[in-house]
């Protein structure tokens, strides 16, 4: 299996969120948000990170004004990602579909795993590069959410199609069926391996989002201090944490070889790539690239692992048309 390890610097040359917040800008898109603006000690116009309600509007501004997406809203408590650092995700997909002979203005077809009620992926890559993406979740709350989104922009909802996995062990099962191809998956996969482990880890992110107001790719979670996680905990933790969900990716990914050109997935503790490099490995892949992500001074990752050749990636697009 080719293995390769790619470090990238700075956000991708596509990516609008360079920089500052325009909050001048961004207040015109979402006028609610100018209620939550705030300096910090540098004097900077910014807002608190660490309050759920003024991430969510800041979120909502940089949809409807980089993406023409309007409408976007969560329920309480569920996850608020970060836009900027998403987006990142979405462009390096892309560029690597290109890199495979996928022609520009062409739309690939992508599946996001784990959704959630944001659609983040889904929204930045449909309107975007006019992706078909089908965004597939075990939770109903979340997909009856993504409908609600979508009804407020008529162009996505022929572009993204919410999908609810019924059975919660199953990730690709379900969603492909057998006269269908993908071009590429992604996913943000559960963090943490238990309930407590989760409120450890979101408490620290709240404290330290407290004390560095004002930064450009900082995300909380959308609710109350006291971490009332509800029925959304399949956002936050799964048996197994980030390695158990995604070594069984991994293994599933092995059913689908010849339908999807690349499987992708987000990795947050780098102490998790070597041993699912191994797993990849012993299921057959052809190749394995790890992607390191920059986005201020937070650093992440994804892999994007292939059963395909070089020349049959090279075949794949022109076997499309």
């Amino acid at each position: 299996m080719k293995l390769s390890k790619i470090k990238t610097q700075g956000v991708h040359k596509k990516n609008v969120h360079k920089g500052r917040y325009d909050f001048g800008e961004l207040t015109k898109s979402e006028p609610e948000l100018k209620k939550r603006l705030t300096k910090n000690p540098k004097g900077e116009t910014t807002i608190n990170f660490s309050d759920s309600h003024s991430v969510m509007l800041l979120n909502r501004a940089l949809l409807k004004h980089f993406y023409g997406i309007n409408g976007w809203q969560i329920p309480k408590d569920y996850l608020c990602p970060p836009i900027p650092s998403r987006a990142d995700y979405v462009h390096r997909l892309h560029a690597l579909l290109l890199s495979d002979g996928l022609k520009v203005g062409e739309p690939a077809k992508a599946i996001d795993i784990g959704t959630g009620a944001n659609a983040v992926y889904a929204l930045i890559g449909a309107s975007t590069y006019d992706w078909n993406v089908v965004a597939s979740d075990i939770s109903q709350a979340s997909i009856s959410n993504v409908n609600s989104i979508l009804a407020h922009n008529p162009k996505l909802k022929t572009k993204i199609t919410p999908f609810l996995q019924s059975d919660s062990k199953l990730l690709f099962n379900g969603v492909i069926s057998p006269d269908t191809r993908y071009d590429v998956t992604l996913c943000n996969p559960p963090f943490h391996a238990s309930k407590e482990e989760a409120v450890k880890g979101t408490t620290r992110k709240v404290h330290n989002l407290s004390q560095n107001k004002g930064k450009a790719d900082q995300s909380v979670k959308k609710q109350a201090p006291t971490l009332n996680f509800g029925g959304q905990h399949n956002e936050l933790w799964c048996q197994g944490g980030e390695y158990g969900f995604v070594s069984r990716m991994i293994k599933e990914s092995g059913d689908y070889r010849d339908q999807v050109l690349w499987f992708t997935c987000l990795i947050s503790k780098g102490d998790n790539v070597r041993p699912l490099r191994k797993l990849i490995e012993k299921q057959g892949a052809e190749e394995l690239r790890v992607i390191q992500m920059e986005h201020g001074n937070k650093v992440s990752r994804f892999i994007a692992w292939t059963y395909q050749n070089s020349d049959a990636r090279k075949h794949w697009f022109l076997a499309a048309n």
